[in-house]
């Protein structure tokens, strides 16, 4: 978390070009955020396990715990879809801990379909994700 989310990388997050970042707020507090990143995966296994060309990545979705099951995180995976959309893309694909029950869930109901396998780095230990990857 301190390396990926730090203030520092959301700096040059947001004046990427190739990024598009999308904050939901709750009586003016920020309560959750996606992140797009079009182009394609440098990942060779996201490469060869997704289809649907030129694609976009959707790399973050975060909603605080005391905002689950409001309708923030379709709200924010919506926007994103749209922007990824109206950038050319004809799909989009994310990463996702295959031990996650809940995320799986959320994203399956998104319309992200499981394609593929791919190994994710958490600190110094190797997690496997679930590649999925929806239509635009």
């Amino acid at each position: 978390i301190a390396t990926r989310l730090s203030v520092t990388n959301f700096d040059g997050y947001l004046a990427d070009p190739d990024r598009a970042l999308f904050l939901a707020y709750v009586d003016g507090e920020p309560v959750g955020y996606t992140m797009v990143v079009f182009g394609e995966p440098t990942d060779a296994d996201v490469a060869a396990s997704i289809r649907l060309r030129p694609t976009s990545e959707l790399s973050k979705v975060y909603v605080l715990p005391g905002h689950h099951g409001a309708g923030i995180a379709p709200a924010l995976v919506a926007a994103s879809l749209d922007c990824a959309r109206q950038r050319g893309a004809n799909g989009m694909w994310l990463g996702v801990n295959h031990l996650n029950a809940r995320a799986n869930r959320f994203y399956e109901k998104s319309g992200f379909k499981q394609v593929g396998m791919k190994k994710f780095l958490v600190g110094e230990n190797w997690e496997d994700d679930f590649v999925r990857e929806r239509p635009l």
